[in-house]
């Protein structure tokens, strides 16, 4: 019991720092707390911590891998929570996930656009939100075999699955490049998003979703315009290392 205590007061004094951030973040960009979602990153820890972070007051959470995914939903299909998919998302995955998903955030392929739309009509779900990740680093002719679509590539794509039975466009997601022109400048990087986005909101006003910024740079994301944080080891400690 003093085991499972200290990780509740460790998840409350991390999740309260992050709130702080983000708080501080939206005030110093004139924006009001309301403007920005915290989405926690759960991936590799147990349900058990979803639910301590339910709790908290925590709702939206993320996961990258569709099998620990679909068990810590089902795990956790008593609350009341909103499942994000931010991993790559291949197409053999995605019966599974539109089974829990309520928003993929790794939408960056036209076959991936009718292997989702298929799944939806056939689960005769409600509609599945779906963001387009934008692969900055493409811009400048790096990334290539990465996950992510250029930003060339997005019209196209947004206009698929605005088109694609059970979809909907909610908007676009983005991770701060490590190589190309925007490596090492997030900001920037977050900023070409937001650009992106608003010839997006200008063709599909409702496709006003901005999934930018981590535990690292939150705050640039934040200060851009992003709509959703995604955060994962400033709440929930940082992960061992693979291997």
């Amino acid at each position: 019991m003093r085991e499972t205590g200290a990780r509740a007061d460790e998840l409350a004094a991390n999740l309260a720092r992050v709130e702080e951030r983000v708080r501080t973040a939206c005030e110093a960009a004139g924006r009001a707390r309301s403007e920005v979602r915290l989405v926690v990153v759960s991936k590799t820890y147990p349900a058990e911590d979803v639910r301590r972070l339910a709790e908290l007051g925590v709702r939206e959470f993320a996961e990258n891998r569709d099998q620990e995914a679909a068990e810590k939903a089902a795990s956790c299909a008593d609350l009341s929570l909103v499942w994000h998919f931010v991993g790559q998302l291949q197409t053999n995955k995605v019966r599974s996930v539109v089974d829990y998903a309520d928003y993929v955030h790794s939408v960056d392929r036209i076959k991936l656009v009718n292997a989702l739309s298929a799944a939806v009509r056939r689960r005769e779900r409600p509609s599945l939100n779906c963001l387009i990740q934008v692969a900055l680093e493409k811009e400048s002719g790096e990334g290539e075999g990465r996950g992510g679509a250029a930003p060339a590539e997005v019209g196209a794509l947004a206009r698929a699955v605005a088109d694609a039975p059970g979809l909907r466009l909610a908007g676009l997601m983005t991770v701060a490049p490590l190589s190309g022109s925007f490596a090492g400048r997030p900001a920037a990087a977050f900023d070409r998003l937001i650009e992106i986005s608003r010839d997006l909101r200008a063709a599909d006003a409702a496709a006003n979703m901005v999934s930018a910024g981590m535990s690292a740079d939150l705050e640039e994301a934040i200060a851009a315009g992003a709509t959703h944080v995604r955060v994962g080891s400033a709440v929930l400690g940082v992960r061992p290392a693979l291997g």
